[in-house]
């Protein structure tokens, strides 16, 4: 009996990231933020490279006068995705730089919401729409809301994540266990 109550918790979690993965709820916003991925020398990875490709689309549609691209140096890197993220969307013409604002800091999803939150507050800025892999966008809506965003999310359609069903599905397991601990531990600002 004891077993059921974690299990029974562990289920909705579940369904809630499902859920939350399937839906687009692009709306007009401040700002569209993108959360970074891997970059190989300057080169988005496939993944971080249809999370853009989705974010510049919802820009042309005039859904937000601001594109924000975020993430950091990762290990062995000398530069950052939201740099190579930048420069990518400028050079195929996507959004120009007027529109981009590059957030470098953060090296987990937490730390880059938690300064692109700072860096838009200031600027009286609060409704973002959040663009990620499906299975990632409940974790992040959680997340901004704590750091006093207003958050809408759209999955990006043509990750290579989302076209594996099998890699798909463990991302999804991994976010039903992420997503309870980061309501859990994360602080209020």
């Amino acid at each position: 009996m004891t077993l059921a109550v974690p299990v029974a918790l562990w289920a909705a979690s579940f369904a809630s990231v499902v859920a939350a993965s399937r839906q687009d709820r692009a709306a007009p916003a401040r700002a569209i933020v993108v959360l970074g991925a891997a970059q190989y020398n300057g080169t988005p990875s496939p993944v971080y490279r249809a999370r853009l490709e989705h974010a510049a689309a919802l820009w042309r549609r005039g859904l937000a006068p601001l594109l924000v691209v975020t993430g950091g140096i990762g290990t062995g890197d000398s530069l950052s995705e939201a740099e190579a993220g930048a420069a990518w969307l400028k050079r195929f013409g996507q959004v120009p730089d007027s529109a981009l604002l590059i957030e470098p800091t953060g090296r987990r999803s937490e730390s880059s919401l938690r300064a692109v939150s700072r860096r838009l507050k200031a600027r009286g800025m609060r409704r973002v729409i959040l663009v990620s892999d499906g299975f990632h966008l409940q974790r992040l809506a959680l997340l901004a809301r704590r750091f006093g965003l207003e958050p809408l999310t759209s999955p990006a359609p043509a990750s290579p994540i989302r076209r594996s069903r099998r890699r798909e599905l463990g991302y999804l397991l991994i976010e039903s266990l992420k997503t309870p601990v980061a309501y859990i531990t994360t602080r209020s600002e």
